[in-house]
């Protein structure tokens, strides 16, 4: 990203991620979904066209953002095969945690896509939500840390099922959806544009 007649910039020191804004159909569905599922507070509103709502103490890490009635493909679902965020996390205090927000949503028939699981990279312990919109949203717990003035080596992993999850399925409350298994194994699945 560098042109060879300039000196190298240090890049920008970011620390976290701060916040994310969703585009959402229904904004009130979207933020019952967030807030009574996913335990965020509602920090401010724009009118009935966003909600800004909150983790922590930020004032807020995600914004839900009112997508027009009449925008053309408004009734268009998030997909794998195309540019865009494919899930963002949320972390939770520990696996119990975790279990327990397996209740939580079956009980308010939130579809829960993939986990619990423990990734290969990082070691975390995941489980992922559809919200109102299709989106992917994850919870997290126990992820490695790596001290600022650590000397760690990046490991490459196999794409396969144990980077995935380390414990092949063991965990899981559902069956993971098809393409997400085929492309652990390094297949498309068939029957389905790719």
């Amino acid at each position: 990203m560098t042109s060879t007649d300039q000196q190298p910039v240090a890049p920008i020191r970011t620390r976290k991620l701060g916040h994310l804004v969703l585009m959402v159909r229904d904004l009130e569905a979207s933020t019952r979904f967030y807030t009574e599922v996913m335990g965020l507070r509602v920090s401010d509103r724009i009118g009935d066209q966003m909600v800004f709502l909150r983790a922590g103490e930020d004032h807020h890490d995600l914004a839900l953002s009112r997508i027009p009635d009449d925008a053309p493909d408004r009734d268009e679902l998030p997909r794998y095969t195309r540019p865009g965020l494919e899930h963002f996390s949320y972390y939770v205090e520990s696996v119990e945690e975790m279990r327990r927000a397996v209740d939580v949503a079956r009980q308010l028939g939130v579809t829960i896509e993939r986990g619990i699981g423990q990734h290969g990279p990082g070691a975390n312990w995941f489980l992922v939500f559809k919200d109102p919109d299709g989106n992917n949203v994850e919870i997290y717990t126990d992820m490695d840390q790596i001290p600022v003035d650590a000397d760690h080596q990046p490991q490459t992993w196999e794409r396969n099922l144990e980077s995935f999850d380390r414990h092949r399925l063991a965990h899981f409350v559902v069956q993971p959806p098809a393409a997400v298994l085929a492309a652990k194994d390094g297949k498309k699945e068939t029957g389905k544009k790719q």
